[in-house]
C-alpha cells in the first residue's frame, strides 16, 4: 500500500512555522552573561524537531540545516563551549535559511542551495570552535538512569509510543517495554540513560498525559540486557532482525540519507524491508502527531481560514435572513401570531449569539503581530549603531486575523522609522542627558469598536522646521503658521522624506504615505503626537473586524446608502442663515463658527430628490484625512451592523464606495468611502447609473 505524504504536508509546514517562531522569541529572549540551560534545551528540541520531521518528507536541505543547528546546541547544553553574540546571529541566519528553504517547499518549488551552504559552513566552523565555557553551571551535569513508567489507560498507545521516542532523543535508551500485567496494573515503561532533570522529563511527559497517570524516578544504572531481564515480563515491541526506516515525522532521530554522525543510540524503532510498510506507518503517525497536538492544546484544532471564511459569509447570510424574517413580522398582529413573534425574538437572540461567537474565531491577539519585531529591532540598531530596548503592552488585545496581516507593513514601517529618525545614536544621548540606550514601545488597546495601536519613542521628536523646509523645496504650499497637527500631516506624503542620505533604511520617501494609505484602506486612521527631544507617538485607530461595520443609514432620494459610524462627527439640520457661498470653497455651512464645505449627495450621484434646498435635509458631517466635510442627505433613517459584501469580487472597484450589504428588506445599500467624498478628493465617486449596476451585482 502507498501512502500520499504531500497530505500531511501543511500540517508539517504549520508546525514547522511554529518551532521556527518559538526559535527565534528564545534566541532574542536569550541572557548572553547567564544563558539556562532551558533555553538551550527548547532551541535544540525545536531544531530536532524540525529536524525529523522534514527528514520524513525528503526535505533534506532543511534537514542538513537543522543537523548543524542540532549539533552545536547540543554542545551548548553539555557546558562544552560558550554562548556568544557571533553565534546568536549565526543561530538566527539558520532560522531565516530554514524560513526561506520552508517557504519554498510550501511553494513546490527547489530552494537555492548556496545560503544553506553557507550557514552550514558557519555553523560547522562554530561547532569545532574550542571556546571555553564563559561560566559553568554550580554542578556539572551528569548522567542518570531513569524509569519512567505511563499507565496505560491514561493515553492511547501511538501517543505513548511517540512520547517515549521524543524521551529517546534526550539520552540512550535502556529498555522500552509495554506490560499488559504488572504489580501496577496496564502500563508502559521506559528506562533512559539521560543528563536530563526529573523536572525536565516530567514537564515532557506531561504534555501528553497527567501528572498521576506518570511516575518517574531514578534506578540503578544497568546494562541494556540486564535492564530487559529485570523486567523479563513485557512484551518487545519489534523483532530484532528487523531494519531501521526513516523516521516518521519528528519521531525519529535521522533518515537514511541523512546526517546520522550526532545520532542518539537506541533511539530509532525499526520495521519490515517492504517500504510501503515504513511509508504507511510514517503516515499513520503523522496523523497521530495531529492527534497528540490537538490534546496538548486543550482541545483545539486547526482549521483552513478559507472554512473560516466561507462559515463567516453564511452566518452573514443567516443574518440578512433573519432580519428579513422580523421585518415581515412587523406586519403581523401581535394576538393572533404571538408565538411566531416570540420565535422571531428568540431567533434574533441566538442569531446574535452566533455571529458574535463565529467573528472571535477570527479573532487573534496583537502577540502575532508584536511577535516579529524583536528581530526587526535588533538587526536594525546594531546596523545604526543604536542601543534600543524594545517594550510591548497589550499582546492579548485581540484584532481580526485580516486585520492584522494587513497592519504588518504599516507597522514595520512605524518602527524602522522610529529607529531610524526618531532614537538617536548613544553619544547624542547622552549629550543631550538622556540614557545611551533607546526605548521603543509598542502597545494595542481597544476602545469601544476600536482598536488603538501605538508606536512610541523617547527619541528627538519630529522637527518642525525641518519639515516645512522640504515643503517648501518640493514646492507644497505651507506656512509658518500652519498647526503642529497640520505639519506632522505632511510626512503622510508620497514622497516626503527628511533624511539627509538615501539608505536601504530610509531616504526615498516611500515609507510613512504607505501607512496612511493602508490604514485607510482598512476603514482607520493615524494621529501623529511629537514634541521635540521627548520623542513621538504614532496611534493607528482600526475597526475590530473586516466582516461587520456599524454604519449610519441615509435616504437620498429613493435610495439607501451606509455611512460608517467611525468617520462621522454629527448630525444637524441647518439653519437657512447658516448657508454662506466661500470662494474657494463653494457652499458652506457654519457649524459652532467653523465653516465647512457642503457635498450634495444627490448631486454628486445624479438623483432626483425632493430636498433641493440645503435647510430642507439633513448635514451630516464627517471626517476624513484630517478635514470636516457636510453630506447633504434627505434622511437618516437609523444606526445599524450590517455584513460587509466586497464589491470587488461581486463587480468590480467603485469610486467612492468601499463594499456593499444587503438590508433586512433584500435592499441593497452601497457602503460610502468617506474619504472619497471630499469637495477635493482626486478620486470622485461614481454615477447614479454605474451605483445601480454594482447594487445589482451584489444582489
Amino acid at each position: 500500500m502507498t501512502i500520499d505524504m504531500t497530505r500531511f504536508y501543511q500540517v508539517f509546514f504549520d508546525e514547522t512555522e511554529e518551532h521556527l517562531a518559538a526559535m527565534e522569541s528564545l534566541l532574542l529572549a536569550l541572557d548572553l552573561s547567564s544563558p539556562g540551560s532551558e533555553d538551550f534545551d527548547a532551541i535544540f528540541r525545536a531544531a530536532h524537531s524540525i529536524k525529523g520531521s522534514s527528514g520524513t518528507f525528503g526535505f533534506n536541505d532543511m534537514t542538513d540545516v537543522t543537523h548543524e543547528l542540532e549539533t552545536l546546541l547540543d554542545r551548548l547544553r553539555k557546558h562544552e563551549i560558550s554562548i556568544d553574540a557571533v553565534m546568536i546571529d549565526a543561530f538566527l541566519q539558520a532560522r531565516d535559511v530554514l524560513k526561506a528553504q520552508l517557504e519554498e517547499h510550501r511553494q513546490g518549488r527547489t530552494a537555492p542551495s548556496e545560503p544553506a551552504a553557507e550557514i552550514v559552513a558557519m555553523l560547522r566552523a562554530l561547532s569545532k570552535a574550542a571556546h571555553a565555557p564563559a561560566a559553568r553551571p554550580e554542578a556539572t551535569a551528569t548522567e542518570r538512569t531513569v524509569q519512567i513508567e505511563i499507565q496505560r489507560d491514561a493515553a492511547e498507545q501511538v501517543h505513548i509510543e511517540r512520547l517515549f521516542e521524543e524521551l529517546g532523543a534526550m539520552g540512550k535508551v535502556q529498555s522500552t517495554k509495554h506490560a499488559d500485567k504488572s504489580p501496577e496494573g496496564a502500563c508502559s515503561r521506559l528506562v533512559l540513560t539521560t543528563v536530563e532533570s526529573v523536572a525536565t522529563l516530567r514537564e515532557l511527559c506531561e504534555f501528553v498525559v497527567s501528572g498521576a497517570a506518570c511516575k518517574i524516578e531514578e534506578v540503578a544504572a544497568t546494562e541494556p540486557a540486564q535492564a530487559e531481564e529485570a523486567y523479563g515480563f513485557f512484551v518487545d515491541l519489534a523483532p530484532v532482525d528487523e531494519k531501521p526506516v526513516e523516521a516518521a515525522y519528528g519521531f525519529f532521530e535521522d533518515a537514511p540519507g541523512t546526517p546520522s554522525s550526532g545520532a542518539d543510540p537506541g533511539v530509532g524503532r525499526r520495521a519490515t524491508d517492504d517500504p510501503s510498510v515504513a511509508v504507511a506507518r510514517a503516515g499513520r503517525r503523522a496523523s497521530d502527531k495531529v492527534a497528540v497536538s490537538a490534546q496538548a492544546e486543550g482541545s483545539s484544532i486547526r482549521v483552513g481560514v478559507d472554512k473560516v471564511d466561507k462559515l463567516i459569509n453564511l452566518v452573514g447570510e443567516l443574518v440578512i435572513t433573519q432580519a428579513m424574517l422580523v421585518q415581515s413580522g412587523r406586519d403581523l398582529d401581535p394576538v393572533l401570531h404571538s408565538k411566531l413573534l416570540d420565535g422571531l425574538l428568540q431567533l434574533d437572540r441566538n442569531t446574535r449569539d452566533l455571529q458574535e461567537s463565529v467573528m472571535s474565531i477570527r479573532m487573534m491577539p496583537m502577540s502575532f503581530a508584536f511577535s516579529r519585531y524583536p528581530r526587526v529591532v535588533r538587526d536594525l540598531a546594531a546596523k545604526m549603531g543604536k542601543r534600543v530596548e524594545l517594550k510591548t503592552e497589550g499582546e492579548a488585545t485581540e484584532l481580526d486575523k485580516g486585520v492584522i496581516e494587513k497592519l504588518a507593513d504599516p507597522l514595520t514601517h512605524l518602527v524602522r522609522n522610529s529607529l531610524d529618525h526618531g532614537i538617536e545614536l548613544p553619544e547624542v544621548r547622552v549629550a543631550a542627558g538622556k540614557a545611551p540606550q533607546g526605548t521603543l514601545k509598542l502597545s494595542a488597546f481597544q476602545q469601544g469598536g476600536s482598536v488603538f495601536v501605538r508606536v512610541e519613542d523617547d527619541g528627538a521628536g519630529l522637527n518642525r522646521a525641518r519639515i516645512l523646509e522640504k515643503a517648501r523645496e518640493r514646492g507644497m504650499t505651507v506656512s509658518d503658521s500652519m498647526s503642529d497637527l497640520e505639519v506632522w500631516e505632511l510626512i503622510f506624503q508620497a514622497g516626503f522624506s527628511t533624511a539627509e542620505v538615501v539608505t536601504d533604511v530610509s531616504g526615498r520617501g516611500v515609507g510613512m504615505d504607505v501607512v496612511a494609505r493602508n490604514i485607510k484602506a482598512l476603514g482607520g486612521r493615524v494621529d501623529v503626537e511629537s514634541e521635540p527631544g521627548k520623542g513621538t507617538r504614532v496611534t493607528v485607530r482600526l475597526p475590530l473586524t473586516l466582516a461587520i461595520l456599524d454604519g449610519l443609514s441615509l435616504a437620498v432620494g429613493d435610495e439607501l446608502y451606509i455611512l460608517p459610524l467611525a468617520c462621522i462627527v454629527e448630525s444637524l439640520q441647518p439653519a437657512a442663515q447658516d448657508i454662506n457661498t466661500i470662494a474657494g470653497l463653494g457652499r458652506t455651512v457654519r457649524v459652532r463658527g467653523e465653516y465647512l464645505p457642503i457635498v450634495a449627495l444627490h448631486e454628486l450621484f445624479g438623483l432626483e430628490t425632493q430636498c433641493t434646498k440645503v435647510e430642507q435635509g439633513i448635514v451630516v458631517i464627517i471626517e476624513a484625512d484630517g478635514r470636516k466635510t457636510a453630506l447633504l442627505v434627505d434622511a437618516l433613517v437609523g444606526q445599524q451592523q450590517v455584513v460587509i459584501k466586497s464589491l470587488e469580487s461581486n463587480y468590480r472597484k467603485v469610486p467612492g464606495v468601499s463594499g456593499a450589504t444587503i438590508l433586512g428588506d433584500g435592499r441593497v445599500a452601497l457602503i460610502l468611502d468617506a474619504a472619497a467624498l471630499a469637495p477635493r478628493s482626486p478620486a470622485r465617486p461614481a454615477h447614479a447609473a454605474e451605483l445601480a449596476e454594482a447594487a445589482i451585482a451584489v444582489a
